[in-house]
């Protein structure tokens, strides 16, 4: 039975905030935007046309229908690299009740998950000071040997590198964040899909082609939202200007 090597690193947690429907993260230096509300609405065009044809009924259920199936095999990824299946056998038995997330998640097993050890952080949140951002990264660890970001995303049918693009600059970011708390420098960001056939799809790309797309979205997020300048004192951190600075990249 396969287990899995877990490299010790300290990552502080960091809590989150919500405010007019923007999730923020509350840093040492103020809040930052996470990276899914910096893109959230970059290239949406195609999502907008397929929620006028199907309908907003039809679109709202095949969304929480998608986003539960995910948030399920996310959970079984989780549990499957914390070891979960050797250490606590019952607890893991609880994940084959969910029949079609756990044959999604043994085609990612069987086909992706064992190019994966040395891992550095599960669902660890991190921030960058340099791009202003923050977020909470799926996976750090090595896959096929070499250190990366990995992402696990379900699908109903085989994605491509166009509709991918928000998934790179991402993990791009979460490679920049990870980077800067640790001081270990990520080059590689894989993206991991299982689609409800069963297909694996697996994207390896270089973070260094998509640093550009990331200050890009940064900034134009930053033009059209105003960062909070309150103190934040219910979370333990008092800053006397939490005003966000110039962003030179």
């Amino acid at each position: 039975m396969m287990s899995f090597h877990h490299v010790s690193i300290e990552i502080p947690e960091l809590k989150t905030k919500t405010i007019n429907k923007k999730r923020f993260y509350v840093t040492p230096k103020g809040y930052y935007p996470s990276i899914t509300t910096v893109l959230s609405n970059r290239k949406k065009e195609g999502l907008w046309e397929w929620r006028k044809r199907v309908g907003a009924d039809v679109a709202n259920y095949v969304a929480r229908t998608a986003a539960a199936r995910g948030t399920k095999v996310h959970h079984m990824c989780e549990d499957y690299l914390n070891n979960v299946h050797v250490d606590w056998p019952e607890k893991w038995k609880e994940h084959e009740r969910h029949f079609l997330a756990h044959c999604l998640f043994n085609q990612l097993k069987e086909k992706a998950l064992c190019n994966i050890n040395n891992i550095y952080a599960q669902e660890a949140g991190l921030y960058s000071d340099k791009y202003q951002v923050a977020g909470r990264v799926d996976c750090i660890a090595d896959y096929k040997d070499k250190l990366s970001i990995i992402d696990f995303k379900t699908s109903t049918k085989e994605r491509t590198d166009d509709w991918n693009e928000n998934y790179y600059i991402q993990g791009a970011a979460y490679a920049e964040m990870f980077g800067e708390r640790t001081g270990l420098i990520v080059d590689q960001v894989v993206i991991l899909v299982v689609t409800e056939d069963g297909t694996v799809q697996e994207f390896v790309k270089s973070k260094h082609d998509y640093l550009g797309f990331l200050s890009e979205a940064v900034q134009d997020w930053r033009k059209e939202n105003e960062i909070p300048t309150d103190g934040i004192n219910d979370d333990g951190v008092v800053l006397a200007n939490n005003r966000m600075a110039r962003l030179d990249f």
